[in-house]
């Protein structure tokens, strides 16, 4: 077994690549009564296109189909639902898809070995009828029209809709009503056949354990699938430049919402794209935290009613900048906001606000250490970039303001920002 440490806030994650290719994670800590367990694979939203490996044959699956598969999941032949199981044992389940995996997950202070049972059981063991399905498509869309009614989604899809041409991360996860029409039994046995293979997954299991012990456990009830191997996606190729400039559509709000979006490559140097996410992060918060100069410019002239959320999203496929709020004038924010990177990048950022920045942020990826779910879901995603979780603790110390200042110049470009509001009507 495999230990990786870090002794800045002295955690340990135990890796275990079993014989069959799943790779387990298991991070102890001690004195603690909760556990929190994730099964991951990696399928999401975005891979719609790939190479069936037991024929080689190219496939195109509906949108849509990552999301409705791990719907199906739990609904077991016997006709027992697994969340119901779960829930009469005391123990919090549920599950997710993202654009780039799906993952299973529980949360329980008693009866753990129970409810790994049941987890392992129905993740392991799909039951798709005619019936069943057909049965699924009516709740999903639903689903899917209440989306289309959220202004705060619809607001953020649009923006990716205007950051990309062809990369289907500008799909809605959940498809739409006719893809999900298009749907059977077939394609998710055969996507689940595909994806749902122990070297595309990940397990990750947090809580008061001895390390070797639990292994033990999960290797009991694994069922030993064959290890297909690296599974052969086909993603479209995707310009550089954005698909459109804006976006403005009238739903009912009280106040009009925004999301202000850089587009952004993705680097194949793992490290440097860390060293790059810390530098965006230390950049939004300068720019739009609320102890930010502008934040208070935009809050007393009430063009902002609260701090923003900022983020910055990226995988092996994709990358971008978000910046989301509300405002009762979109339009005169996206101004001011040009006029204060125009700013900063002439006059150079300022030395103590960047040291500060800097340190909350360190704070902040230390803090997510106290909390064994926001451990896994983190260990989780980062995992399926292909990094290492503690990179961002390593290499925080290595991101200077004149590495911040290049990150700036280079990303935050006018050229590749795009604007979605929506405003009431």
């Amino acid at each position: 077994m495999q230990i990786i440490e870090n002794l800045k806030i002295k955690e340990k994650i135990y890796i275990e690549k079993l014989d069959n290719g799943l790779t387990v994670m298991i991070l102890p800590k001690n004195n603690i009564q909760k556990k929190y367990v994730m099964w991951g694979v990696n399928f999401g939203s975005i891979d719609n296109h790939f190479i069936n490996p037991d024929n080689n044959q190219e496939i195109q699956i509906p949108d849509g189909v990552a999301h409705f598969l791990e719907h199906k999941m739990f609904e077991q032949k016997s006709g027992v639902n697994s969340l119901d199981k779960l829930s009469s044992l005391g123990v919090d389940a549920n599950a997710y898809t993202t654009n780039d995996y799906t993952t299973y997950l529980f949360e329980c202070n008693d009866n753990f070995y129970e409810a790994l049972d049941e987890l392992m059981d129905y993740v392991q063991n799909p039951y798709y009828t005619d019936e069943n399905v057909e049965k699924e498509k009516g709740i999903i869309a639903q689903e899917i029209k209440m989306y289309e009614d959220h202004p705060f989604w619809q607001v953020y899809l649009n923006a990716l809709k205007c950051l990309y041409k062809n990369n289907p991360v500008k799909i809605d996860i959940a498809g739409d009503v006719e893809s999900i029409n298009g749907i059977n039994k077939e394609i998710l046995y055969n996507c689940y056949n595909t994806f749902y293979t122990p070297s595309n997954m990940l397990m990750i299991l947090c809580g008061d354990f001895y390390p070797e012990e639990l292994l033990k456990e999960v290797k009991k009830r694994i069922i030993n699938n064959e290890n297909k191997g690296i599974i052969k996606r086909i993603y479209p190729n995707e310009p550089e430049e954005i698909n459109q400039k804006e976006k403005i559509v009238e739903m009912e709000v009280n106040n009009p919402l925004f999301v202000i979006a850089f587009k952004d490559i993705v680097l194949e140097n793992k490290t440097e794209q860390v060293k790059k996410h810390i530098a965006i992060e230390i950049l939004l918060y300068m720019l739009l935290g609320k102890s930010s100069t502008l934040y208070k410019k935009l809050y007393n002239e009430g063009l902002i009613m609260a701090e923003p959320d900022l983020d910055y999203e990226f995988s092996k496929e994709y990358a971008h900048i978000t910046i989301s709020g509300q405002s009762n004038n979109p339009k005169k924010l996206v101004e001011y906001f040009i006029e204060e990177i125009e700013k900063i990048k002439q006059n150079g950022l300022d030395e103590q606000q960047f040291k500060r920045i800097k340190k909350k942020i360190l704070g902040d990826y230390i803090t997510e250490y106290n909390d064994i779910s926001s451990i896994a879901r983190m260990l989780m995603s980062d995992y399926f970039k292909g990094i290492n979780s503690f990179d961002y603790i390593e290499n925080h110390s290595q991101v200077s303001k004149e590495y911040t200042q290049k990150i700036l110049t280079e990303i935050f470009n006018t050229e590749k920002m795009v604007v979605s509001i929506v405003k009431g009507k």
